[in-house]
């Protein structure tokens, strides 16, 4: 084999080097996009997922909220009730300002 002939069959062995390299990236570089449209996709519904728990805990938080709220405005409303059937025709200062202690006691 003649010099001229071991080049070029070299430039011929490193040109089939370059296309299985190219390949082999080219391969690559889609499993690497296929495994990021992946992650995207996951990262996407864990964000949702996350976004709707909250939505219903600061929901039910709030309904928890409310029920307190009610129960004790009703215990106050009872309360002050209860005591304004015991006040005397004659009411002093002392007794309204338990009265008025008893009604803002709730808010």
């Amino acid at each position: 084999m003649s010099t001229a002939e071991k080049y070029v069959h070299s430039l011929k062995q490193i040109k089939e080097a370059e296309d299985r390299t190219q390949i082999q990236i080219d391969e690559r570089k889609k499993q690497v996009s296929e495994e990021f449209r992946n992650f995207e996709s996951y990262v996407s519904k864990t964000i949702t997922t996350a976004k709707t728990d909250g939505e219903k805990l600061v929901g039910s938080n709030v309904d928890q909220s409310r029920k307190k709220a009610t129960t004790e405005t009703e215990k106050i409303v009872n309360d002050a009730t209860t005591k304004s059937k015991t006040v005397s025709a004659k009411i002093d200062t002392q007794t309204v300002q338990e009265i008025i202690d008893i009604l803002l006691k709730g808010v």
